[in-house]
């Protein structure tokens, strides 16, 4: 009976422990055309993207990152086709197999789920207002339905009109949405219809009426993008996840699933410009991105996109190659392989982890910054993406020295210091972390020096990082932590961990 008992509650905890676990991302949008100097490095002029051969390789790759789905953006562009079509000129060799083929076949052979896009009616600038816009939508439907909709890999439609929560659904975007939905299961009875509208920054989600509209939709998936990457505010990711909580409660009374389309990318330049490329954000902020999306309920996390920013290093297909492409990548993947501090760091934006340092004593020995309200540092609770959340603790001219009293004498396993980054008001990861020990609090012993890598994709963006060290083994008392970075900048920090649990 003991031993019944012992294997049902390790079951239990075994899936609360698989349950709480931040959601890998499951999908990613597929863009064929270049359009704009956004597409500068995920559709570079030197690759083919009608080429059958990168496809059966690209979509390999992505299935090996763990990506179920493949989001069609559009079929068409400029009334030219990457499909066979009846009444548009192909937009690859015509004595080929075209990319939308080539994608399904791979897709069918590896258990993938596409889904089909019914645009660009003409461009990415299709207006649904006019009169000939969900015609030609629905006449693509009507081709790619007939061509691929029996495919093992048609999972679905994607509708690329994506309209804003400014601040909720219009009626008028609703109408139409359900028209095209209604085209669509008429066609293929099983596809699901997802859609994944934009303003969350603007949207209230806390109206009747938005609530109200989402209701009014007869789609099946409704992916919010989240908008950390335009930067439609300065600091957005707090926000957000207010916002994506909110929605994952509204959704609970509806049967259309909540999903996330976190977005991945930051800018080269200026931010929501047509003349600026989209490039890699650092993974610490986009690990933040998908936790949050994961606490708020979302069923499923997609993301525009892996596809151009998260792509294998060294592949035989390779896309852009803009600076931080290769280690977002590497990052990625280790965090799902639960290497290094990535799944530390989450825990802590989480807010599930726990350490011994937690209420004791800590002496700062350099300068804060007065003009930000100054936080404990091991008070155990954690700052969010914002200069001014009291939490965190902003120390000087780019050193930070704070000494920890445990009390007594105690086994060390692992230390951390968690560090905000915001370029834009000066405040800076340092570049090397010691940890140190002693028995009296005078005499100090190195532990481990830490280096931190900053992103230089950091124009826009604040994230959080952390400097962790584990497997440890020794005793001590006192842990003294020194943070250095650059001259005349900020080291912002919240708090200081050890023996970390999680």
């Amino acid at each position: 009976m003991k031993y019944t008992l012992l294997i049902l509650f390790t079951s239990i905890l075994t899936i609360f422990s698989v349950a709480a676990q931040t959601k890998a991302v499951k999908g990613t949008w597929i863009n064929l055309s270049y359009q704009d100097v956004r597409n500068k490095y995920t559709n570079p002029a030197h690759v083919d993207y009608t080429s059958p051969k990168f496809w059966n390789q690209k979509i390999k790759e992505y299935s090996e990152m763990g990506i179920s789905y493949l989001i069609i953006m559009a079929v068409a562009n400029e009334r030219k086709s990457y499909y066979p079509s009846d009444f548009m000129e192909p937009a690859y060799p015509a004595d080929r197999e075209s990319p939308i083929e080539a994608i399904m076949r791979t897709a069918d052979s590896l258990g993938m789920k596409v889904f089909m896009s019914c645009g660009w009616a003409i461009n990415q600038y299709d207006d649904r207002t006019s009169t000939e816009i969900p015609l030609l939508q629905q006449r693509i439907m009507r081709e790619t339905a007939a061509k691929f909709g029996k495919r093992k890999s048609f999972y679905g439609w994607y509708l690329p009109i994506e309209d804003g929560l400014f601040p909720f659904l219009s009626d008028e975007a609703v109408e139409f949405t359900n028209t095209l939905t209604a085209e669509g299961k008429r066609l293929v009875p099983s596809a699901r219809v997802m859609i994944s509208p934009y303003g969350l920054w603007m949207a209230e989600v806390d109206s009747e009426k938005f609530a109200a509209q989402i209701r009014k939709l007869k789609v099946d998936i409704v992916a919010y993008q989240d908008e950390v990457g335009c930067v439609r505010e300065p600091l957005p990711i707090k926000k957000v996840k207010q916002h994506l909580k909110t929605l994952g409660k509204i959704h609970e009374g509806t049967a259309i699933a909540f999903w996330t389309n976190v977005e991945s990318f930051t800018w080269e330049r200026g931010t929501n410009s047509v003349e600026s490329a989209l490039i890699p954000a650092a993974f610490p902020r986009y690990l933040s991105q998908i936790t949050g999306a994961t606490q708020a309920g979302a069923k499923e996390i997609v993301s525009f996109a892996m596809y151009g920013i998260y792509d294998k290093p060294n592949s035989d297909m390779p896309i852009g190659q803009p600076y931080g492409a290769a280690k977002a990548y590497m990052d990625y993947m280790d965090w799902r392989a639960g290497k290094g501090r990535w799944p530390w760091l989450e825990a802590t934006f989480k807010g599930s982890a726990k350490h011994d340092a937690a209420g004791k004593k800590v002496e700062l020995k350099t300068a804060t910054l007065t003009t930000y309200k100054q936080g404990s540092l091991v008070d155990g609770l954690y700052g969010q993406e914002d200069t001014k959340d009291q939490r965190w603790t902003a120390f000087e001219n780019g050193k930070m020295t704070a000494v920890i009293d445990l009390n007594e004498s105690i086994s060390i396993s692992n230390l951390a210091a968690r560090f905000l980054h915001y370029r834009k008001e000066n405040i800076v990861l340092p570049s090397t972390v010691t940890f140190s020990r002693s028995k009296d609090g005078k005499n100090f012993e190195n532990i481990k020096t830490v280096s931190i890598e900053i992103s230089k994709n950091d124009q826009h963006d604040c994230w959080i990082d952390m400097a962790f060290v584990e497997n440890i083994a020794k005793t001590a008392r006192y842990i003294k932590v020194e943070a250095e970075g650059e001259q005349n900048t900020l080291i912002m920090c919240d708090e200081l961990l050890v023996n970390m649990v999680r």
